[in-house]
């Protein structure tokens, strides 16, 4: 092997405990139910309020007499990345079954304006009742998925990696999750849980910004966290050569300016991985291209995220 070939070899077997994504089968199917029980318990039992209807259910398909078998389509008006079909007959089940869901698609497939993406057909009640929460959950999702495909195409000629943040909505981080790897991107830490992250505040409340006392902090928390990656968030480039000798995993440099971040990951080199984030907007992205560092971190991704347009069309 050349001495060229080595060195790609060594620097991809660092990259490779930070190169996650999520797939399907590994989201609980507990979480999922749950997840799905809640949006029929808004939907038909007025969940959340303190004053629950006096009479719970459907009314308008009761009103109108519906019953009956009937068939309908998932529709997407616009271009878009496809996610979230897995949740369709888990909410079909839980809002009444009696319903099949045949996807004409998978979870990651670019689709174009128009496209027929499943069948849904069986008891009509059913079908009406899940339509708002299945839209709410794949329009959302696909919504993060196309986002997360542009940022992919944006770097794309450069060295950065994608990666999501924990800027989340509160109990759906898994699937949004999900779809960030969907379209492309790679998945950061899932919680407190899984990784070091020494950020700004666990300094401050340690008194170890800086020098010896920062080094000492990455040592402790390798002490004490032998079996996890130690990642310390930087935002001023003297913090760098401490972290370095305490021999850190991962160095987030966050809200540096591009100079100063072109500088930093030449003093970084390949000692430790390089992760930027702070203001990385779709519209910067393709500037991180011109500097030699292994990801950014956005939570744009999320939270930036237009919902896409799907509709359910009734077919008879």
């Amino acid at each position: 092997m050349s001495t060229a070939s080595n060195l790609l070899s060594t620097a991809n077997s660092a990259l490779a405990p930070f190169l996650r994504r999520l797939h399907w089968d590994e989201i609980d199917g507990e979480y999922l139910r749950n997840l799905a029980r809640r949006s029929r318990e808004e939907d038909l039992e007025g969940a959340g309020l303190r004053q629950p209807p006096p009479r719970k259910g459907d009314r308008t398909t009761e009103a109108l007499g519906l019953t009956g078998s009937g068939r309908a389509a998932l529709v997407n008006r616009e271009p878009m990345i496809i996610c979230g079909l897995g949740l369709a007959p888990v909410l079909l089940e839980e809002f009444g079954g009696g319903v099949a869901f045949e996807p004409n698609y998978r979870d990651g497939e670019w689709v174009e304006s128009g496209t027929k993406l499943s069948q849904i057909h069986g008891d009509k009640a059913s079908i009406l009742a899940t339509e708002r929460s299945l839209l709410n959950f794949v329009q959302r999702l696909s919504g993060i998925a196309t986002l997360a495909k542009q940022f992919v195409d944006a770097l794309d000629g450069g060295q950065a990696r994608l990666l999501d943040t924990r800027k989340t909505t509160p109990g759906h981080r898994v699937l949004e999750k999900y779809a960030v790897a969907t379209g492309g991107g790679w998945n950061h830490r899932f919680g407190l849980f899984d990784r070091v992250m020494i950020k700004d505040n666990h300094l401050a409340a340690s008194n170890a910004g800086q020098g010896q006392a920062l080094a000492e902090a990455i040592s402790k928390a390798k002490e004490h966290a032998p079996d996890l990656l130690i990642q310390l968030e930087i935002d001023r480039l003297d913090q760098i050569e401490p972290a370095l000798e305490a021999k850190v995993d991962a160095l987030l440099l966050d809200n540096f300016s591009f100079d100063d971040l072109r500088e930093g990951a030449r003093i970084i080199d390949t000692v430790a991985i390089t992760e930027a984030s702070g203001g990385i907007t779709l519209e910067k992205a393709s500037r991180y291209n011109e500097i030699d560092i292994d990801f950014i971190s956005t939570s744009a991704l999320i939270g930036h995220a237009a919902w896409s347009d799907v509709g359910l069309d009734w077919l008879d």
